[in-house]
């Protein structure tokens, strides 16, 4: 894949999530798309304005989450989102669409021009609240290939809210999404959304496949980020910089700015 400088403009980055609110077909939806995009767009601005390096939309607010494809309305609402938010700002978008629907993913990516997508469960199986989540690796590249060449796919490792089915190691399940799943980079979480990271594991993830750059996706905190950039490529941040430091806000623009000047400075 090309490299994360080549994707985000630095060798190490930041990226954002915007937490989107319930999409159609969701059962916390509320009926005005308007009000979706608005605040979608808010978010965006503020990352871009506060000097994140790329930004991920999620549609964190559709749980319970699809255990399998994640509904025609979470796809053509994430759709119209990304399309506004990419007319808005210039920082490179990223799809996330939960729980683990990464063929959707893409096909929203190709249609907004996203240029990664993250996967929760790419290879391998997981025992999840959604049931047994199984990873499709083969059928998210072939949609690569066939609607969006040159799409990054980031997949989570022993993804959090999760656990893995067959047993095995950090380092097989790291090694697998990659050289068996074409994986382009690897995302390493705690149990929970907001919980931690083990930097044993990263570092361990990092020694088992050095040939793709691996992220933190949770629990980054203005204490730590300075400690965990200096041993990840880069950190996906989301409850950190949102409103009262909890998931499913908006984007808090002083805490924004807080965690940007301690990646910056640290």
């Amino acid at each position: 894949m090309r490299t994360i400088e080549e994707l985000f403009g630095r060798p190490k980055c930041l990226i954002g999530v915007v937490h989107l609110m319930p999409l159609p077909g969701s059962p916390g939806w509320g009926g005005s798309m308007k009000e979706i995009i608005d605040q979608a767009v808010s978010d965006a601005r503020t990352l871009e304005d506060a000097g994140f390096d790329g930004m991920i939309l999620e549609n964190f607010g559709d749980a319970p989450f699809a255990r399998g494809f994640a509904g025609r309305g979470a796809v053509a609402g994430m759709a119209s989102v990304g399309a506004c938010v990419a007319d808005a700002v210039k920082l490179p978008l990223g799809i996330n669409v939960l729980r683990s629907d990464g063929r959707s993913a893409v096909a929203i990516a190709a249609a907004v021009g996203g240029r990664f997508i993250r996967v929760n469960v790419h290879v391998g199986a997981a025992v999840t609240d959604q049931g047994i989540i199984e990873g499709d690796a083969m059928a998210t590249m072939l949609d690569v290939r066939d609607m969006a060449p040159g799409l990054a796919v980031f997949a989570d490792v022993l993804v959090k809210h999760a656990v893995p089915l067959g047993g095995g190691t950090i380092e097989q399940a790291a090694a697998d999404a990659v050289r068996r799943g074409g994986a382009s980079a690897l995302i390493v979480t705690g149990a929970a959304t907001g919980a931690p990271a083990s930097l044993g594991e990263l570092e361990r993830v990092k020694a088992a496949v050095p040939e793709a750059p691996v992220f933190v996706g949770s629990g980054v905190t203005l204490d730590t980020i300075s400690r965990i950039l200096k041993a990840a490529d880069g950190i996906i941040i989301g409850s950190a910089i949102m409103s009262d430091g909890k998931a499913a806000g908006p984007i808090d623009r002083e805490r924004a700015l807080a965690i940007i000047g301690a990646s910056r400075t640290g």
